[in-house]
């Protein structure tokens, strides 16, 4: 089954927000934002701006006409900045003109006093402050305080992750068109059109039955389109609404990286304890969570960091403890794996610290510690684990032994070139840990002619959801895939949707699209029956003919659907599915989460340049927990890429805010993401051969998040790689492992000799 977007991509005829005809009419949007981090509003003229040639008006929060809101989960961001300005690049105005170039012109005429107030960048500022955005989280298991004590060996350190920066292909947008009655219709490129039309209800002052919201496809969101798509919707929706006029944005992609939050940077402190036998036997984390300046999803993204906080060990007590902080950087927000990365991050960095100190492999540990099925996590929930099947087959398959070997003989032999090598294994959780998300519905008709069309709650975005959909109804059916569409999806005809995010779409639309599919099979069937006069038991569906007791009958599928029409029998359902046995008491900080578990083990091995500080990944090797995959080659590109943005993140992505707040790192030119010259050299993936029962629609686990943890590696072979060239370096657990971080890690006498040179010069 190969992707059913693959030809209109590679013609370029699939239809994104930029694709779609503009009406005669159509006003164009800019939107002037904030260039100080934090103060308070003086003054602000637009007088100049709407003189401009081309502008029809320019809006502000003035002109809202509902709430200047659009927080989800709390209540705490201005769509429009009125008193006080929170970001840098916080909207202040928004210009309305006839064409685009005219909107960005008139930006410069708008006039903007601020009274500069202390800007806050360091989420440790803001928790020592009390700026936290939501009271702080704490999940314990067994007793860490009382643990230390049985403890043979205690290491203590920091691990800090920086943010990254989205940069989905298409950029953040809306195009709104106002409708007959007062409603109006708005093209979203967002993970969450429900939530969308929430944020558009409450900033237009309309309900949500006037608000429809229609998305085709994105070019790309991983989690960047989860909740931030809003804004944008929100202006659009507004203008539409004030002007009576179409109303289209499609931000620049320099206004998207400056305007636009990104995964969330943390800071965390961490203690490990072990036994004499190099088992885990207490664990304490504090992470302290830059959520910038308004919620977003940045309690949710905490929570998920607290339930990822042991990665793929059993710790028997454990004490981690996350504060969300509110700092003066645009709101950060959801992004592939949502906390989960930032959390496993500190425990790989605590167990290499204990691994350095005691002058062995990391693996070492990791290894003796991994999960087993029955063990609990720091939450509650007991594992179905798959952690010792990968890392078993990883070790076979890959010869990490001769991998060991190779590496040790080219470091013999090469004084200016080391090669390091970091195993990662994962154990990632699928499930919106907010257990109410945990449903999808999906809207299915079989028409006369046996063509059938699907519209569900989920957003493809080059994951292949879509694809994936199509199988379920043609292997519920037994028809030709050929015969299926996928609609757009729209808030009128899926309604309440759940964002496409956490992994979790195909389950859960594709279960409600499997829901909706058997309840139609059954009526097809029972018509069968009585026309075939058999009991209904006797019928079956197969390559679009219809058998009774074993063998073929006239009856095809195009004959029976125009059969069941005429006899009056619905050829339309509504399927809901909602994830079975799932709960979370957020007061006790115990349940079972999550439907299963991911699991996987990668080896990654890399070369540094030790005279420039420049590296090479040179492989990634992988044994993965697929369960039973529905469309492996599907699920391989989603590991590829998932793979690639981890190493990014890990090793080039440097998200720079300077201390008022201004992002640095705001062009292509400033901040670079992996080209093909910088992926792996080899990227093998091998699945995980299991015939375990799981949750997931067809057996086939999920594949958006989990690889990302993989890249996870990187960060550690480069560090081990460092450590080859000069035993006497210990590089921070500070990433991104940049190449400037890398060369100075090399050399850190010399570093220390250029800084006690400088300070006696100063002196």
């Amino acid at each position: 089954m190969r992707n059913i977007d693959s030809y209109t991509h590679t013609r370029g005829e699939s239809i994104y927000l930029d694709d779609i005809p503009v009406i005669n009419g159509t006003l164009y949007a800019a939107c002037f934002d904030s260039p100080i981090a934090h103060g308070k509003v003086l003054s602000l003229d637009i007088t100049e701006a709407e003189k401009c040639e081309g502008v029809f008006k320019v809006l502000t929060h003035k002109d809202i006409t509902g709430i200047n809101q659009i927080g989800g989960i709390i209540p705490d961001e201005p769509l429009f900045a009125d008193t006080h300005v929170d970001f840098c690049g916080m909207p202040v105005a928004l210009v309305l003109a006839e064409s685009d170039e005219a909107a960005r012109a008139a930006l410069h005429k708008i006039k903007l006093e601020i009274e500069p107030l202390h800007v806050i960048t360091d989420p440790r500022e803001a928790a020592e402050k009390k700026e936290l955005i939501v009271p702080s989280r704490t999940f314990r298991i067994g007793d860490s305080t009382t643990t230390w004590k049985d403890c043979e060996y205690i290491f203590e350190g920091v691990a800090d992750t920086n943010g990254q920066e989205h940069l989905y292909i298409e950029t953040q947008g809306a195009y709104a068109i106002p409708q007959e009655n007062g409603n109006i219709r708005v093209y979203s490129s967002t993970q969450g059109p429900t939530a969308v039309q929430r944020a558009v209800s409450k900033v237009t002052g309309l309900s949500m039955n006037q608000i429809e919201i229609d998305t085709t496809r994105l070019g790309g969101g991983f989690g960047g389109k989860e909740d931030q798509a809003n804004t944008w919707a929100a202006l659009c929706a507004l203008a539409a609404k004030v002007t009576k006029k179409p109303v289209k944005y499609s931000l620049h992609r320099m206004d998207d990286i400056r305007m636009t939050g990104k995964r969330h940077p943390y800071s965390s402190d961490f203690k490990i304890g072990l036994d004499k036998d190099l088992k885990i036997l207490a664990y304490e984390a504090t992470f302290f969570q830059n959520a910038g300046a308004a919620a977003d999803l940045s309690p949710a993204v905490m929570e998920r960091t607290l339930f990822h906080c042991t990665n793929t060990y059993y710790v028997p007590n454990v004490t981690a403890t996350a504060h969300c902080c509110r700092t003066h950087l645009p709101p950060n927000t959801a992004f592939r794996g949502f906390g989960g990365p930032q959390g496993m991050f500190v425990i790989e960095a605590a167990i290499a610290k204990a691994a350095d100190s005691l002058g062995i492999d990391a693996t070492v540990i990791q290894q003796k510690n991994l999960l087993q099925t029955g063990n609990e996590l720091p939450f509650g929930q007991k594992v179905i684990s798959e952690a010792n099947e990968c890392w078993n087959k990883t070790m076979a398959s890959f010869e990490m032994d001769k991998i060991k070997k190779d590496i040790a003989a080219f470091n013999t032999n090469n004084k200016l070139y080391k090669k390091g090598v970091a195993v990662m294994p994962i154990c990632f959780g699928i499930s919106f840990t907010n257990t109410m998300m945990n449903q999808g519905r999906a809207l299915v008709h079989v028409y006369t002619d046996g063509s059938v069309v699907i519209s569900t709650g989920a957003i493809e975005m080059g994951q292949g959801v879509n694809t994936k959909i199509v199988q379920v109804a043609a292997q519920t059916f037994s028809i030709h895939p050929a015969n299926i569409k996928i609609s757009s999806t729209n808030t009128y005809r899926v309604a309440n949707t759940s964002p496409t995010a956490a992994s979790a779409t195909a389950d859960l639309n594709g279960g409600a699209t499997l829901v909706a599919c058997t309840a139609i099979l059954k009526r097809l069937k029972q018509v069968a029956a009585d026309e075939l006069k058999v009991n209904v038991e006797d019928i079956e569906l197969k390559d679009e003919f219809i058998y009774a007791k074993g063998e073929k009958t006239h009856l095809d599928w195009k004959a029976l659907a125009i059969l069941t029409y005429s006899k009056r029998v619905s050829l339309s359902e509504h399927g809901h599915y909602s994830t079975p046995d799932i709960q979370y008491d957020k007061t006790k900080e115990k349940g079972h989460a999550f439907a299963y578990h991911v699991y996987g083990t990668s080896i990654t091995t890399v070369t540094i340049d030790c005279l420039r500080g420049i590296y090479e990944v040179d492989s990634i090797k992988v044994v993965h927990d697929f369960g039973s995959s529905m469309n492996p080659i599907i699920d391989k590109g989603q590991i590829e890429g998932g793979i690639v943005q981890g190493i990014g993140w890990m090793t080039m992505e440097e998200v720079v805010y300077d201390k008022n707040g201004k992002l640095r790192s705001n062009a292509l030119s400033t901040y670079k993401v992996p080209d093909i010259y910088s992926v792996p050299k080899e990227i093998t993936i091998e699945h995980l051969e299991t015939d375990k029962a799981n949750l997931a629609i067809f057996r086939s686990k999920a594949v958006g998040e989990p690889p990302l943890m993989y890249g996870i590696g990187a960060f550690f072979a480069l560090r081990n790689a460092i450590k080859n060239f000069n035993p006497n370096s210990s590089p921070a657990f500070n990433a991104p492992m940049t190449p400037e971080k890398v060369l100075l890690n090399l050399y850190p006498e010399k570093v220390q000799e250029l800084r006690v040179d400088k300070k006696l010069q100063v002196n």
